[in-house]
């Protein structure tokens, strides 16, 4: 089974916000569907969607996503 390379802090800044996934996905641009499989690590959004995240959630792409440790 491949393991996710990369994580993300999505779900704990936008909760933070008090935004709902559908007003996340409003924001920045994407469906709903793809805010739950970022926040759920299934999928890894492009650099242009990471930045629109970043910007909605008023944080760097750094902070939002990080390579995983190596096993």
């Amino acid at each position: 089974m491949k393991k996710n390379l990369v994580t993300n802090r999505v779900r704990e800044k936008r909760e933070a916000l008090g935004l709902t996934q559908q007003e996340l996905a409003d924001r920045v641009g994407i469906s709903r569907q793809s805010i739950i499989s970022i926040e759920k690590g299934r999928y890894v959004p492009s650099v242009h969607s990471s930045l629109l995240l970043a910007r909605a959630l008023g944080e760097s792409v750094e902070i939002l996503f990080q390579l995983a440790d190596k096993e």
